[in-house]
């Protein structure tokens, strides 16, 4: 079973539109996974129906017991989150760190769970789909990403799955670190711009900390050529393949606001370039060449 995460070093890269048109073209059983906890988006696209919902407690909170509290905020004024005040718990800005609890003289104070969102197995017009959606100002993403991904791991595993394939949140952060350490491979998404080119080093710098192996997709290629000639000499230099390029097309819009992958309209340039790219993914998954043609289908 191999496992690629999707990511880029910025929001709008594109990274959702290829990791569903991936998971579209891969015909081989598999499993999907939107890591993007703080605002998931890939069932836009897959149209999934849910099977299984499951609460997502991520920490604990404080709660006071007015019966005892004297109101002396011996908490508020040790908080170093000011999020208490004689007892009463702003919980956005509690973190349970627990040291009201213990400073408590009348013991009014203690920790209980804290559901942060909930997770979701669903299934999805490319087959199996995990994502997940954190509450409004919560925090805890990269755990629930974790979560995800152990949920995914165990239903491929017990399906005899032949991968697991993540579309990561944008960015370099935590919930980023938790989508890509331990696979296989990551794809890293990027567009030909200034910004699309130094968030990319920063990204590539990641999978080398996380000993992933990156390769590179560049989307819109044709809209800046000069910028996309930047890219692919950075890729030569840090000896990372460029195993992908789209070029910009209309129907990538038209699919976005239909909800639903590019590749839906096969006769498009965006859509003959993805098949490119998913050809390509297959044959570096799969080191024999009849499971690699099994994986994807024109």
């Amino acid at each position: 079973m191999k496992q690629w995460v999707v990511l880029s070093g910025k929001g709008g890269t594109g990274k959702t539109s290829v990791t569903a048109s991936l998971a579209s073209l891969w015909k081989t059983p598999g499993v999907c996974v939107d890591a993007d906890v703080d605002a998931a988006n890939l069932h836009i696209l897959l149209h999934p129906e849910n099977r299984l919902r499951e609460a997502f407690v991520g920490g604990k909170t404080a709660v006071c017991d007015f019966e005892f509290c004297t109101a002396c905020n011996l908490c508020g004024e040790l908080c170093r989150f000011d999020a208490i005040t004689s007892g009463h718990v702003n919980r956005l800005a509690c973190e349970g760190c627990g040291l009201c609890v213990l400073a408590c003289p009348q013991q009014a104070l203690q920790l209980t769970d804290r559901v942060n969102g909930n997770w979701f197995e669903a299934q999805s017009s490319a087959g199996p789909l995990f994502y997940a959606r954190l509450g409004a100002g919560e925090g805890n993403s990269g755990k629930l990403v974790g979560k995800l991904r152990e949920k995914a791991r165990e239903f491929a595993r017990r399906n005899n799955s032949d991968w697991i394939l993540i579309d990561g949140p944008p960015g370099t952060g935590c919930p980023t670190m938790a989508a890509l350490t331990g696979n296989d491979a990551m794809l890293a998404v990027a567009e030909p711009s200034p910004s699309g080119l130094h968030d990319l080093v920063r990204l590539l710098d990641l999978a080398q900390n996380f000993l992933v192996k990156a390769y590179v997709c560049i989307n819109k290629e044709d809209l800046n050529a000069e910028m996309a000639l930047k890219i692919r000499s950075l890729c030569d230099q840090r000896r990372v393949p460029v195993v992908g390029a789209i070029p910009y097309d209309p129907a990538v819009v038209e699919g976005a606001r239909r909800g639903l992958p590019v590749v839906k309209w096969p006769e498009s340039s965006a859509a003959h370039a993805l098949r490119r790219l998913a050809r390509h993914l297959a044959q570096l998954s799969f080191q024999d060449k009849e499971s690699s043609e099994k994986t994807i289908v024109e």
